[in-house]
């Protein structure tokens, strides 16, 4: 199958790197998947999980709070404010944040609940 170079970058650290079959992310437009010879674009990130599907390895799942996705000739670039891999997550306590502001309308804590659920996704939990 064909690969394109993907990068998963975070302010701090380079998160992932190397070859992968497929990407998945959301965006400001919706749910985009992309495979090796897309078309260019650029795309707003909004929370929630990033699947790459690595050659020859499993796939990496991460929750992604913001940031900018790149599609070129070159490959695909998730250019992330915050990246928590899903082996990280801290699931009781996202679930715990999801259920102390899932129905506040504080601004504040409705981004709090996006995030939870961002990373109740990317850990595979159901909501």
């Amino acid at each position: 199958m064909a690969t394109m170079q993907v990068q998963l970058v975070a302010p701090d650290r380079m998160v992932w790197a190397g070859e992968a079959e497929f990407v998945q992310a959301r965006t400001v437009d919706g749910e985009l998947g992309i495979l090796p010879r897309h078309a260019p674009l650029l795309g707003v990130l909004v929370e929630g999980p990033v699947r790459i599907r690595r050659s020859g390895a499993d796939e990496l799942v991460a929750a992604v709070h913001g940031g900018f996705l790149s599609v070129s000739a070159e490959g695909v670039d998730v250019l992330a404010e915050i990246v928590e891999i899903s082996e990280e997550i801290d699931v009781p306590r996202a679930r715990n944040a999801l259920e102390r502001t899932r129905d506040s309308e504080d601004p504040a804590e409705q981004a709090a609940a996006r995030r939870a659920t961002a990373r109740l996704r990317a850990a595979g939990e159901s909501l």
